[in-house]
């Protein structure tokens, strides 16, 4: 594993243990192999994780795994201040301490103010007193660096960046996002003023790997690069030295496996202008395919009705990056036979979603464009009938249980 240097010169793996995407075990995750991989990370030199207040059930796994295995002191722990929920000053004091016992410690290393858009957010944080409360908790030491995670425009990112003494920030940054949100102009900017830049999203999702066209995988394999699509997109980030952290969201062995490898062997300036130029036109073949530009980050949820945004966007280019039948059928497979179906038609345009999109997507708009696109009539027929036959099948079920007799 290399590493870069904070702010203050202590060294962060380059790689970065996202812990919004463990594997699940039912409804929760699955604790025994987020352990596996967390420790399987942490054995290969990863000493950087980060997590928030809102990923469900992660900093309390966190917290478990690492206080169990004794390595509070040997690795860094980054979570987020939801400042969406903050009203007052007593709210800060609430939501910490909560993060705090949750993660069984008595400090965090990397406490970010989740999800900035605009100066607004900052200000408004500031008018109930966050300033003050954070010179306190680091006086105390109980938060050892500052920082701020960011979606919104390049000028937003700037404001924020230059209207206080940040230790560390937080950026989507992909080679397909290059000039979206804080963008490389953000990069830089941070890496001028000696801000360490944790990075975000660097496979869209997965997006640059799982739904990358055949016509992109092409114009890797033909470039005489033995890379996979994440190793493309990690050498891509790890080439440019304002880049300090790329958090993965790793949630099996392989995933953890390969990109320890990479973050072992990439540098920075290491890329040739062959490598650039597959990475130009890789871009070119994505945007030939891709209808909507959702990461799948699922700030957009929940929906006030059920609906499952980042599933339908997910569904409606999986029709245009893969084929219109799989597109369709996974549509039908994980909103449409779900126990309550999430469907765009179940919107009701309140808008909720669009305020939290780090994207800023037209969501109720595409919505119905998605919806449209993946159920015409005859898949419309298909998976009504599937839900009745579903219905069916588990009230004989419950009568079955309720009566004592064996199942049919």
């Amino acid at each position: 594993m290399k590493y870069r240097k904070d702010k203050y010169g202590r060294e962060l793996s380059m790689l970065g243990f996202g812990c919004m995407r463990f594997a699940k075990k039912g409804a929760g995750i699955d604790l025994e192999k987020a352990e596996r991989q967390l420790l399987a990370a942490y054995k290969n030199g990863v000493n950087y994780y980060d997590t928030a207040y809102i990923y469900p059930g992660s900093e309390a796994a966190v917290g478990e795994i690492f206080e169990r295995n004794k390595l509070r002191e040997k690795v860094n722990i980054a979570t987020k201040l939801p400042q969406y929920l903050v009203k007052n000053r007593a709210g800060l004091d609430k939501y910490f301490k909560e993060q705090l016992s949750r993660l069984r410690t008595s400090y965090i290393d990397y406490y970010l103010m989740h999800h900035l858009t605009d100066i607004a957010m900052w200000e408004k944080l500031k008018a109930v007193g966050v300033l003050d409360w954070i010179e306190e908790k680091k006086k105390s030491g109980e938060i050892r660096n500052i920082g701020f995670s960011y979606h919104g425009s390049t000028d937003g990112f700037l404001k924020i960046l230059n209207d206080y003494d940040w230790d560390m920030c937080q950026i989507q940054y992909n080679y397909f996002d290059e000039h979206s949100q804080a963008g490389a102009a953000g990069l830089k900017a941070a890496g001028e003023k000696g801000i360490p830049v944790v990075i975000m999203e660097p496979l869209r999702g997965g997006k640059l790997v799982n739904m990358l066209p055949d016509s992109a995988k092409t114009v890797m394999k033909k470039s005489g690069r033995d890379w996979s699509p994440a190793e493309w997109s990690f050498r891509w980030l790890y080439n440019q030295p304002e880049v300090t952290v790329v958090l993965s969201g790793m949630n099996t062995m392989e995933m953890v496996e390969e990109n320890c490898r990479t973050a072992s062997e990439a540098e920075a300036g290491a890329f040739t202008p062959a490598d650039f130029e597959t990475i130009r036109r890789v871009s070119e073949k994505i945007r030939e395919k891709e209808k909507v530009g959702c990461t799948g980050c699922r700030y957009c949820m929940p929906c006030p009705k059920g609906v499952d945004i980042p599933g339908a966007f997910r569904c409606y280019n999986a029709m245009f990056i893969e084929s219109k039948s799989e597109g369709r059928w996974q549509y039908a497979q994980t909103v449409g036979l779900t126990k309550t179906p999430a469907f765009g038609t179940q919107c009701v345009g309140c808008g909720k979603c669009e305020q939290h999109c780090p994207q800023g997507l037209p969501i109720r708009k595409l919505l119905k464009e998605a919806d449209k696109a993946l159920r015409p009539l005859p898949y419309r027929i298909g998976i009504n009938a599937a839900r009745k036959f579903m219905l069916r099948q588990a009230g004989k079920k419950s009568r079955a249980e309720a009566s004592g007799k064996p199942k049919a």
